[in-house]
């Protein structure tokens, strides 16, 4: 069963009697869906609605478990620790770090990634070092090939909205469940379908160029790879102007590699033909 071990993941327990009602007035993640053994993605916002902190989040016998990058975990604590007030609520930086991922079997150690079970990729969770995991590359070719997102790989933190990489479409956040930090921002979008930029899947004939690269059409760019495995890549990119472009047979290129461009299918989103041009 291939499997890989990230170093760089750390994790933030949060407990106490008001830690649901505490965490379901700040993040996007709804947790009256999240189901025991689940793992879903989630953000902190900032008020303009861009992605602060980004997690994975699932449920515990007594809470919940935050799973984000190691360079966030303490600057995430203090900005929990500034909305907790009075809450009955315990903020405990995890003494574990590095998480294991397995998929391809049929064990059902840790928790279920809800982002690669919407795309039929069942895979596992687990605090810590478990057995010898294989290679980490295996992982990222993994996310690049059901077009999974991570910050710091594929987009820079309060740089993205949550639609930029598909939280509305893998669970990461909720048009349903009432107020959080940037929700007006991230409602709008999504009742006035304003969102264009978008998480994509880029394949070409060659390897790709290396992770920034721009994504260009007649020499102007709409996005940038992201990470990148050979001839496989993320990106988030304009996708009206790919659209547009697909549609009268411009190159869409990657440097001077032409690239095809997709949508993940889980996503169930496709690309605008008739995307008009900004003023």
């Amino acid at each position: 069963m291939p499997s890989a071990f990230l170093p760089d993941r750390s994790f933030i327990h949060v407990g106490g009697p008001d830690a649901e009602h505490f965490l379901q007035n700040l993040i996007t993640t709804d947790l009256g869906s999240l189901a025991e053994s689940e793992a879903r993605p989630g953000a902190l916002l900032t008020p303009q609605g861009k992605i602060l902190f980004d997690f994975l989040i699932w449920r515990t016998s007594d809470g919940f478990v935050l799973d984000t990058g190691a360079a966030q975990q303490e600057a995430l604590i203090r900005r929990l620790t500034m909305y907790k007030l009075r809450a009955a609520v315990t903020l405990t930086a995890g003494a574990e770090t590095g998480a294991t991922v397995t998929w391809g079997g049929e064990d059902d150690s840790g928790v279920l990634d809800h982002r690669f079970a919407l795309a039929g990729t069942p895979v596992r969770r687990m605090v810590g070092r478990i057995g010898e995991p294989g290679d980490a590359s295996a992982y990222a070719a993994l996310r690049i090939l059901n077009g999974v997102l991570e910050s710091g790989s594929d987009y820079a933190l309060q740089d993205a909205f949550p639609h930029d990489v598909l939280f509305d479409k893998s669970g990461g956040v909720s048009f349903r469940k009432g107020c959080y930090v940037g929700q007006e921002v991230v409602s709008r979008m999504q009742h006035r379908s304003t969102a264009r930029r978008r998480a994509v899947i880029v394949s070409a004939d060659q390897p790709l160029a290396t992770t920034g690269t721009e994504i260009t059409i007649d020499g102007k760019p709409i996005g940038a790879l992201g990470t990148v495995a050979g001839t496989r890549g993320l990106a988030i990119i304009r996708i009206d102007k790919a659209g547009e472009a697909m549609a009268k047979g411009v190159p869409v290129l990657a440097a001077d590699v032409p690239v095809t461009l997709a949508l993940p299918a889980w996503s169930g989103l496709s690309f605008p033909s008739d995307a008009a041009e900004d003023a």
